[in-house]
């Protein structure tokens, strides 16, 4: 499991230990769980980071996750607000 997933998992998303996170890192720990999914990113940053090689799902609403992972990606979603981070 990544590190900011673990991370969540122990403790609430509103601790300083996951607000510590900078939005990059929150971005990528995000869509690393996508990636590792099969998800195929659309924008030019995402492909850079992950690439396309190997996706199976162009809808997001497609990729299968699990309940833990969707909790996880809620998570990320809410730090990434509050955090004022970039879309």
């Amino acid at each position: 499991m990544r590190r900011l997933a673990l991370l969540l998992a122990l403790f609430s998303v509103t601790t300083p230990a996951a607000a510590a996170f900078p939005c990059d890192e929150l971005w990528g720990e995000r869509n690393a769980i996508y990636k590792d999914a099969g998800y195929c990113f659309r924008t030019e940053r995402a492909i850079r980071a992950f690439g396309n090689a190997g996706c199976k799902y162009d809808d997001l609403a497609d990729v299968p996750l699990s309940a833990r992972q969707r909790a996880t990606v809620a998570d990320i979603q809410r730090q990434e607000r509050e955090n004022g981070c970039a879309r």
